[in-house]
């Protein structure tokens, strides 16, 4: 079960590596001078790969994190009350990662209305989730 923990780990930590990166392509999306074709559709090119990617270490990581979970038995005793606050957290990373799709077809479809400096603020909270994540998965508070 070790190994499983440890593969889940990994895959959580390069998921969050692409949820750190595409918001910083948002940035430069919407940076982009309008007469500037070949840069725009590279970086989108960049977006969706990275989200497709990323789409797929989401699903390995989450089956991982269900094995431990349902083959631990962790959380079905008292004191796992921070497993319920670190699930919780992972629902909203699950809706941020679907929230990058919805971003990125915006850029696609030439409707995105956001400042590059609203992207810059908004690839903070993916860091702020990890960092909750792992502390209440590390120090189990309560």
């Amino acid at each position: 079960m070790l190994w499983v923990k440890a593969f889940h780990i990994v895959f959580v930590a390069a998921w969050f590596a692409g949820l750190f990166y595409l918001p910083r392509i948002f940035v430069n999306l919407a940076m982009v001078p309008a007469d500037s074709h070949a840069e725009r559709e590279r970086l989108l090119l960049m977006a969706h790969k990275l989200h497709r990617f990323t789409s797929l270490l989401m699903g390995v990581a989450l089956v991982l994190g269900l094995w431990v979970w349902l083959g631990w038995g962790v959380g079905r005793f008292a004191g796992t009350g921070w497993l319920h606050a670190k699930l919780l957290l992972v629902l909203g990373v699950i809706g941020y990662h679907h929230m990058n799709r919805r971003l990125l077809r915006g850029f696609e479809e030439l409707s995105n209305r956001r400042s590059h400096r609203w992207f810059r603020v908004y690839n903070e909270v993916s860091v702020l989730l990890f960092a909750a994540i792992v502390v209440l998965a590390t120090v189990k508070p309560f």
